[in-house]
């Protein structure tokens, strides 16, 4: 058996164990806590500016998640799974979200 050779751009994290994956349970826990607030007849709409100082007011999870500058690998992945779908499925991103957030009382 030959040792196995990987290989990795310079300075990409090769973080493993309990310690990474509790940094992606967090980082997709922030991304689940921006969207569960915008659902829902109680639903909060957002205000995001960004970096050209344009202003966004929505409560839509997906135009929320598009404007957001998401970095983290997982929490990118969850936003890619949450993408808005054609019509049959519009409101994906908050099944998503959802679905991996934890139960709360």
């Amino acid at each position: 058996m030959q040792p196995q050779i990987v290989l990795l751009k310079q300075g990409t994290d090769t973080s493993q164990g309990k310690a990474q994956l509790i940094s992606n349970i967090n980082a997709c826990q922030a991304v689940v806590d921006v969207v569960r607030t915008t659902l829902g007849p109680r639903g909060m709409d957002k205000l995001i500016h960004d970096d050209q100082g344009k202003v966004t007011i929505s409560n839509d999870g997906a135009t929320i998640m598009k404007l957001l500058q998401i970095v983290h690998p997982a929490a990118v992945t969850l936003v890619q799974v949450g993408a808005p779908q054609p019509p049959p499925a519009p409101r994906n991103l908050d099944t998503v979200t959802l679905t991996a957030s934890p139960s709360h009382p």
